[in-house]
């Protein structure tokens, strides 16, 4: 089976003298694979998370994403490989408040050179998909939580990532609007999507993804498959 991520033991430090923050760390991730990556704060989430999105290199080992090994890219080649094979959701949405929704979404694929038609045809079909359409010439500030995260996702999406990284997606939302949004990535798993998904949440981990690693102190301390709840 095709390896969307592969980590062969990486591993992060900021003290030379202590401990790693993570890691040595080995194992991958397969294509259509939903992987949930959970642990208490200080767990190391968010140093995977920004390992495999290439914001940050690991001072031992190997990172490879979509068949390339990303710790060996330039920040030039990083941020390009970024735009064109990785689609990341944050806690707060990360939208431009001053760009229609359609023109937050369609930025991505303008960035890497797609025709401003096609982008917004892209854009199109997924806030259709996504349920988001209506809103196509609002502003973010006028959106509920729920809908912002949906925006969010769709420009994650318009370059037709190997991988959506979702960090703490339902965060920052009410109960309605986090399950909204619960929802919305069961059914991108369920269509393919390689999905890793960051979160406190074990219910939205267990809702919504088909694999959990369970970080302690840097390592894996759990690494458990389990049939999706539909």
């Amino acid at each position: 089976m095709h390896q969307v991520i592969e980590l062969k033991g990486a591993a992060k430090r900021y003290d030379s003298a202590g401990a790693p923050a993570l890691g040595p760390l080995t194992f991958s991730v397969a294509k259509g694979e939903a992987l949930a990556v959970t642990g208490p704060s200080g767990s190391g989430k968010s140093t995977l998370l920004n390992l495999v999105a290439g914001l940050d290199k690991p001072t031992d080992g190997a990172v490879t994403v979509a068949g390339r090994r990303i710790d060996q890219l330039s920040e030039h080649a990083l941020a390009r490989f970024r735009r064109e094979h990785i689609g990341m959701a944050f806690q707060f949405f990360n939208l431009l408040d001053d760009l229609t929704v359609t023109d937050n979404i369609q930025l991505p694929a303008q960035l890497i050179g797609t025709s401003r038609r096609k982008a917004a045809a892209r854009a199109g079909e997924l806030m259709e998909m996504l349920g988001i359409q209506k809103h196509a010439r609002a502003y973010p500030g006028r959106l509920s939580g729920g809908e912002r995260q949906r925006v969010a996702v769709a420009r994650a999406l318009v370059n037709r990532p190997a991988l959506l990284l979702a960090d703490e997606p339902t965060g920052a939302l009410d109960t309605v609007s986090g399950h909204d949004v619960r929802n919305l990535l069961m059914d991108l798993h369920r269509g393919g999507q390689t999905i890793v998904l960051v979160t406190h949440d074990l219910t939205l981990a267990e809702a919504c993804a088909s694999r959990t690693i369970h970080l302690v102190d840097g390592q894996v301390a759990l690494d458990s498959y389990a049939q999706v709840v539909r």
